[in-house]
């Protein structure tokens, strides 16, 4: 274990301190039919990419506000690395409800799936990732079977999900503790709930990726990062990977002691973050 993370350290840091390598980036692609604004997606590829796994990105923001833009170093750590980076967009609240962004998100996957080839990319090797709120609909994505088979796209070709610093990946729960919260220590209520914007009860379970986790559906391993300065995010990273230990699904959660929100996803790609590290070593275990 020891001589294979030195390997995987000496790799990051000989591909981040390269030039900048040769890539076919092509921004805006429509994922729908007909395409609104914003049902579009980022490819970036090495040059003369064939077959290659792939990295379907899904920004944060909220639910409410966000860019595809917002990838930092990403494209480059994984294109360095072998493989095609996606970055998507989606319709956003409260233009549409919870429902069709979420939609908007399975059907750029299904976009991905039934054209990346095209572009140098594996269909059958996905990696589903998403900070904060995209964090949220990457862990929904990779465990609600229903969104993926609406988009003919099978679990087996998700090899793997990574949610970075969501805490909504059990809502009733996420829920319940806010508002207990707020009574006891007399805070007024905020204009936009987790309550207001996933809808009823019953939307509250079915936005849940803890509802969807079952043992045998295929669902593919989670390496969860948070930060540890929050108690939701802390409590949420550990309550999914509980409940996807408990159905057999390999998960590892790992919190960062020094970042904040922004900062551990800003800093996915720099040669000296542990978090980095730890993914690419996640991605490459998953691909042998």
């Amino acid at each position: 274990m020891k001589s294979s993370a030195l390997a995987i350290c000496s790799f990051l840091a000989a591909s981040l301190t390269a030039a900048e390598p040769n890539l076919t980036v092509t921004r805006d692609i429509p994922y729908a039919t007909p395409a609104h604004e914003r049902n579009t997606l980022d490819l970036h590829a090495p040059a003369g990419a064939k077959n290659l796994p792939v990295v379907f990105w899904i920004h944060g923001g909220g639910w409410q506000a966000g860019s595809k833009a917002d990838v930092q170093l990403k494209p480059r750590l994984f294109t360095s690395a072998g493989f095609v980076f996606v970055a998507i967009n989606y319709r956003l609240l409260p233009q549409v409800d919870m429902t069709t962004l979420t939609r908007d998100v399975a059907r750029a996957l299904g976009w991905v799936h039934r054209s990346i080839a095209n572009h140098g990319g594996d269909p059958r090797r996905i990696f589903v990732m998403g900070h904060s709120s995209g964090a949220q609909l990457a862990a929904l994505l990779c465990t609600d079977d229903r969104l993926t088979r609406a988009e003919g796209v099978p679990f087996s070709s998700l090899k793997g999900c990574v949610p970075v610093d969501g805490d909504t990946f059990d809502l009733p729960a996420i829920i319940a503790t806010a508002e207990t919260r707020r009574r006891v220590h007399g805070q007024p209520e905020p204009k936009s709930t987790h309550r207001a914007k996933f809808g009823t009860e019953e939307q509250h379970r079915e936005f849940s990726a803890v509802t969807h986790v079952a043992p045998g559906k295929g669902i593919p391993p989670f390496l969860i990062l948070h930060i540890n300065a929050n108690p939701d995010t802390t409590i949420q990273a550990q309550r999914l990977a509980a409940v996807l230990r408990g159905a057999g699904v390999p998960a590892r959660v790992l919190g960062d002691r020094e970042a904040n929100h922004s900062s551990l996803n800003h800093r996915l790609g720099e040669p000296s973050d542990a978090n980095t590290r730890e993914l690419l070593a996640f991605v490459a275990a998953q691909l042998k």
